[in-house]
């Protein structure tokens, strides 16, 4: 949250950027000032301090707090360091790591609850699950086909434009689509998405917030990170990606029960005979 602030200071109207100057110099005490004292002391309007909080992408003032509370609980500085030519190997190396565990506790105490339910009740209950992505989104797609298909759901990944447009038109209802995009504005990944929607298929968006992408998804899940992923390789988009994607997998197992287990202990058993006829250590 104090990343984000940070991030967006200078967009805010003037009376809404009194209340984040605030917030910036005294975060633990904004946790737990009432709304009237943070107006008092930011010297504006109780509705500019509603009108701040929701700027930051909160429903209210509580929203905002919990938010707020759980990035100074984490211990990590929401600060995402650059690599420059100086950096000494053991400086870059803090930098990756630190960039890294920030991104991914950002993600986790963002990602809304409500949509992960959502989409892992679709997953638990889908005929059918495709993946779309397509450059560095599509070995997400291919990681998350090798996760679900174990739960013995027909399952598919695409990467080729062309492929997944005609797949998403040969979907049917009770079938799921899981499109992932670092960006949300590729092209291609929003027809198909489009395609899917219109014979009935639900779609999971695994993509950056307010993106066209999420706008049009069944569910969105906010891959939300500060990496230009149009300029530099994707690095934290990536594993913020995968780790949504694990979420989803355990939600499913758990939602599933006996009949995921079921479906896990017999592709054990199919890969142990394999090894065993091939002469294999097991």
């Amino acid at each position: 949250m104090l990343n984000r602030i940070n991030h967006q200071l200078n967009n805010l109207p003037k009376a809404e950027r009194l209340v984040a100057k605030q917030v910036l110099e005294q975060p633990r005490w904004a946790v737990e000032a009432p709304v009237a004292e943070i107006a008092r002391v930011a010297q504006v309007s109780q509705p500019t301090v509603i009108r701040f909080c929701r700027s930051m992408g909160c429903d209210g003032l509580s929203d905002f707090k919990r938010r707020l509370a759980n990035s100074l609980a984490s211990g990590v500085p929401f600060v995402h360091s650059s690599v420059t030519l100086e950096d000494s190997v053991s400086d870059l190396s803090a930098k990756v790591f630190d960039n890294t565990i920030s991104a991914l506790l950002k993600c986790r105490n963002d990602l809304s609850a409500l949509s992960l339910q959502q989409g892992i009740l679709l997953l638990s209950e889908a005929k059918r699950i495709e993946f779309y992505g397509q450059g560095n989104s599509g070995i997400i797609a291919e990681d998350a086909q090798h996760k679900f298909f174990r739960y013995g759901v027909p399952t598919a990944a695409y990467s080729d434009p062309h492929v997944h447009r005609m797949a998403a038109a040969v979907l049917n209802a009770g079938d799921v689509v899981v499109a992932v995009s670092a960006s949300g504005r590729s092209t291609d990944i929003i027809h198909s998405v489009q395609m899917a929607l219109s014979v009935g298929a639900k779609v999971i968006a695994i993509t950056p917030s307010g993106t066209p992408l999420a706008r049009i998804a069944t569910v969105a899940l906010g891959a939300d990170v500060q990496e230009d992923v149009e300029v530099y390789a994707p690095m934290l988009s990536r594993l913020v990606q995968l780790v949504i994607i694990d979420v989803l997998a355990v939600g499913v197992a758990l939602k599933r029960g006996p009949e995921a287990i079921s479906q896990l202990e017999k592709a054990k058993r199919s890969l142990r005979e394999k090894r065993v006829r091939n002469g294999e250590d097991v």
